[in-house]
């Protein structure tokens, strides 16, 4: 099965005519009629990704078997070294790597996951990531929290802070009110986590942590700035709560390095590192090193079932999917919409591939194309 020919481009989700988010999305033409999906992350459009693609890595890959997958990526990557390779670079590859095992799904008739080794669970729990809280009073957090946790009944709610990443410890006590209030609002038994996206230095992150504690939070992410390693680990060696981190990590040996630090929940990004194959050597660093696997996904459509086909052959899944706000921008395009669970739980894809289902009518019209 050779590759005829691969497409960058962006889909638009705004409404009425008005631009909204783009995705960043690849497919990959085969030469016997067969095409998979990818998805790049979308960090500014994810236009400097879809552009390495289709500028440096597509060339490369056309004509080539589409079954060498893993020998043509890894040569990519360090063909490609130098121009990173963390970031723009990974995410490229990460959308290649997911569409080439749709299309070697769709060639086998198998669904990806068993292709991976096969499912522990076909039924995955959610987990509510809910951002945007540094600008919010507490009763404006209770309002947005008690409406998700309503109208989709997680298994958990992580509040996410989306706050201003040059600053450090802006409002220590208004951030504690918050934890506190959110836990008064769903009881003393629900799982709750709480990112502070690099919102601290390490003194007020073990401040904040120790109230995080007492108020049973299960997690504490990304609590400093990402790029500080052993400062991340300080806090997570200093702090009873589990410090988790690794979203902005874009390589296997970085995921190490947070390990080796201290960290004990790793949460690599499909779409960001290594796309499926990434993943599945996340999950055996984690596994080899005791720590927790719990993947950061906030893309709705082809990422979100990407990353459910991973999750479901991880023996020790100790936390729900993550599922961002945003999650009904894609319903329009995908038939059903992937990222719309059934009484709080979705339901692993069965068709072969990763399962997409396309409404290419809409698709077509959401599609921007991209001069390259």
């Amino acid at each position: 099965m050779k590759i005829a020919r691969i497409e960058t481009f962006q889909v638009d989700w705004g409404d009425g005519g008005k631009p909204g988010t783009r995705s960043a999305f690849i497919r990959i033409d085969a030469d016997n009629g067969l095409s998979g999906f990818g998805e790049a992350s979308p960090m500014e459009g994810g236009l400097a990704s879809l552009v390495i693609v289709a500028r440096h890595m597509a060339p490369f890959l056309v004509g080539k078997d589409a079954l060498d997958h893993a020998v043509l990526l890894d040569t990519l990557f360090h063909k490609c070294v130098k121009l990173g390779p963390e970031g723009a670079v990974t995410g490229a590859l990460a959308g290649l790597d997911i569409a080439l095992w749709d299309l070697k799904g769709k060639l086998l008739g198998q669904p990806v996951h068993k292709l991976l080794g096969g499912a522990w669970r076909t039924s995955l729990p959610f987990y509510c990531s809910i951002g945007g809280n540094a600008k919010r009073t507490v009763d404006e957090v209770l309002r947005v929290v008690e409406k998700r946790v309503t109208a989709e009944k997680p298994a958990a709610v992580k509040i996410r802070w989306d706050g201003d990443r040059t600053k450090q410890d802006v409002d220590l006590a208004g951030d504690i009110a918050k934890a506190k209030a959110v836990r008064k609002l769903l009881g003393p038994e629900f799982v709750l986590g709480f990112d502070a996206n690099n919102g601290y230095s390490v003194g007020g992150a073990i401040r904040v942590g120790r109230v995080l504690e007492e108020l049973g939070y299960l997690w504490f992410e990304e609590p400093v700035q990402h790029y500080h390693v052993a400062a991340m680990g300080e806090v997570a060696q200093r702090l009873d709560i589990t410090v988790s981190a690794g979203e902005q990590t874009y390589t296997l040996q970085g995921l190490k390095d947070l390990i080796n630090a201290g960290v004990r929940m790793v949460q690599p990004d499909i779409v960001k590192m290594g796309g499926i194959t990434g993943m599945m050597q996340c999950a055996a660093l984690a596994f080899a090193h005791g720590v927790e696997f719990v993947p950061h996904q906030t893309q709705p459509s082809i990422g979100h079932l990407a990353n459910l086909h991973v999750l479901s052959t991880v023996m020790h899944m100790t936390k729900p999917v993550e599922v961002a706000d945003g999650w009904e921008r894609c319903g329009s395009v995908f038939k059903p919409n992937p990222s719309q669970a059934v009484d709080g739980r979705y339901s692993l894809p069965t068709a072969p591939g990763l399962g997409i289902e396309l409404d290419a009518a809409e698709l077509a019209r959401r599609t921007v194309a991209l001069a390259i």
